[in-house]
């Protein structure tokens, strides 16, 4: 019998899922059955996080509560805050992250329910205080009254702007899972032998910091301020196609057509009132690059990504792009966790074979 070899396991199916579906043909993905585009909107971060871990919306006392627990557990303990002064300055942030999480203790006798709640709330406070750390400001207590993402743009920044939160929030629903992709492959791996679920989180953090997976959208930000004004948008965009340079923020290697996370994130951004420059910018340069490569390579069509809005609104809203790819984690981390739970509940270890080609 011939040996089968796929390389990266590509189109191998390895888990079966009820969290997410991606049909990258007619550019759909889901929630538990949801499409995201239904979620955006009319759910908090709160609820589709809830939603992911737990598989149904929760009731308004278990929302209270399940909020309540997030502004519990986002203060960070003495013993974190101590990692966090002694570790190098010049260490990156994911790596920080990832020390932190290792670091991070978890009474054994917590449910893993009760372990994923922890981590989700602990994230975005563990990058607000590096990132202000690193940049010599004072750090920011989380507020005990405000919500998971208005306490983060408040932890980060110092201010309590809605439409900022708001922007965000977008963002981390739109970002929360996405089919086994590698990060949360990993989460499931390291899950997978009956190891504990800081384990698991600490493995994904490591597959997201690679920059094939999780690597800051710096190339769209790059790809913005080259262009600088609307009258340059044609002159650099032919000149990148002329040089056979790839368009950054345009294309995906699962969505075939539109990214429906892009559609979300670009009808939030259109809802603002006073758009900033950077966002009107980005909408300009959407609409006629994608006219241009009509023009230009007819058939071959490409549509705007996540994370060409992503970090066009990471950059209106003024988040240094030195952090984009920690604030995706402190997204991610649920569907990490919602995925980890999932595979202890039907739980086979991953042991696939190599085919040797050595001497």
């Amino acid at each position: 019998m011939e040996e089968v070899f796929q390389p990266g396991l590509k189109g191998v199916n390895a888990v079966q899922t009820e969290l997410s579906n991606i049909d990258g043909q007619v550019g759909l993905l889901t929630y538990r059955g949801v499409p995201v585009n239904n979620l955006v909107g009319n759910y908090s971060f709160e609820e589709v996080a809830y939603f992911l871990l737990f598989g149904k919306f929760p009731e308004q006392d278990k929302l209270e509560q399940f909020k309540e627990q997030l502004k519990t557990y986002r203060s960070l303990p003495g013993y974190v805050e101590s990692i966090l002064e002694e570790l190098p300055r010049e260490m990156p942030l994911m790596d920080i992250l990832r020390t932190i999480v290792s670091a991070y203790y978890m009474d054994e006798t917590e449910d893993i329910y009760e372990k994923a709640i922890k981590l989700i709330a602990i994230m975005p406070t563990i990058v607000a205080y590096r990132y202000r750390q690193i940049s010599q400001l004072p750090i920011i207590s989380p507020h005990p009254k405000l919500d998971h993402v208005e306490n983060f743009i408040y932890m980060l920044k110092g201010e309590n702007n809605i439409t900022h939160a708001k922007i965000l929030e977008t963002y981390l629903i739109l970002t929360m899972e996405h089919g086994l992709n590698a990060s949360t492959f990993a989460a499931r791996v390291t899950i997978s032998t009956e190891s504990d679920l800081v384990s698991a989180v600490a493995s994904a953090l490591g597959t997201m910091k690679g920059p094939l997976h999780g690597g800051a959208p710096s190339g769209v930000i790059s790809l913005l301020e080259e262009i600088r004004t609307i009258d340059r948008i044609c002159e650099v965009i032919h000149n990148k196609l002329e040089n056979k340079e790839r368009i950054m923020g345009f294309g995906h290697r699962v969505y075939k057509t539109v990214d429906p996370r892009a559609v979300a994130l670009k009808n939030t951004i259109l809802k603002i009132n006073n758009v900033p420059d950077w966002i009107s910018l980005a909408l300009e340069t959407e609409t006629q690059t994608i006219k241009i490569l009509k023009e230009l390579k007819p058939g071959k069509e490409l549509y705007t990504n996540v994370e060409y809005y992503a970090a066009a609104i990471m950059k209106s809203i003024n988040i240094d792009d030195s952090i984009f790819t920690a604030i995706f984690s402190s997204s991610r981390i649920v569907g990490w966790c919602a995925h980890a739970i999932e595979q202890l509940n039907n739980n086979t270890i991953f042991r696939p074979t190599a085919i040797y080609v050595g001497k």
